[in-house]
């Protein structure tokens, strides 16, 4: 029987680099979902070697990937800079939207669920789709299966791992590290192919970085849709490319 590794070699924190997908001709405009066929244009291709650049020098444990195409070429890009093979953990695709899924914001704005998906998101089930809270809860647990594996290795520094999802799916993880429910996790924001890191330490979270980009002072300003009130359902185009998002 193989004898376990002492707590003494074991990390005592693992830190999560959670980036979201590059622009596609979905982004913004329209709910993309789980639409199949929706790849990176050539501003998320730029996001995503730029977002790859921004990482080098990194050395994740593992490299994760939502198994939708636009995050598969996101990681694809970041593993060919750090040499890391891309995993796919179906856990972290985006939201089942249901019919809403492929239909624009500005129309969404429209539907009686609008409001209840930006007021009371812990409520909402997406007609013909997925609950947000379900979303967020197979979220969280992989990322937490993934810290325990990681907190379970032995190495002389504390375990970094990457992971690709999608806007609404990284807010979720966020908020649980923070401890905010999710009726608040609307209150945050995360562009394309920012960086968000969190450490997460055998007593608590300690978030790092939220929604860095890499663009200095443009992801602090306002989009069209939070000038509103509103947040952009699916995680939006950012600052730069969101002017058709919500009227």
């Amino acid at each position: 029987m193989a004898t376990p590794p002492s707590q003494d070699t074991l990390p005592q924190a693992v830190t999560l680099i959670l980036v979201r997908h590059g622009m596609t001709d979905a982004t913004g405009p329209r709910l993309a979902g789980r639409a199949p066929g929706v790849h990176l244009n050539d501003t998320g291709r730029g996001q995503a070697a730029d977002l790859a650049r921004r990482l080098t020098g990194l050395r994740p444990a593992v490299l994760l990937s939502s198994p939708l195409e636009r995050c598969q070429e996101t990681a694809e890009a970041v593993s060919g800079v750090l040499g890391v093979p891309v995993t796919t953990d179906d856990r972290l695709i985006e939201c089942d939207y249901g019919s809403w899924t492929g239909r624009a914001l500005k129309d969404l704005a429209e539907e009686p669920l609008w409001r209840v998906v930006q007021d009371h998101p812990s409520a909402v089930r997406f007609p013909g789709g997925e609950a947000l809270a379900a979303a967020s809860a197979r979220a969280v647990e992989a990322v937490r299966d993934w810290n325990s594996r990681l907190l379970l290795t032995p190495g002389e520094t504390p375990p970094v791992y990457v992971a690709c999802s999608h806007g609404d799916i990284i807010k979720a993880v966020v908020a649980d590290a923070l401890g905010l429910h999710l009726d608040l996790f609307q209150r945050l924001r995360v562009d394309p192919c920012s960086v968000t890191s969190i450490t997460y330490t055998r007593t608590r979270p300690f978030l790092n970085v939220l929604n860095d980009t890499g663009q200095g002072a443009g992801p602090v300003l306002p989009t069209p849709a939070e000038a509103t009130g509103d947040a952009a359902v699916g995680g939006g185009a950012g600052a730069e490319h969101t002017v058709t998002e919500i009227p």
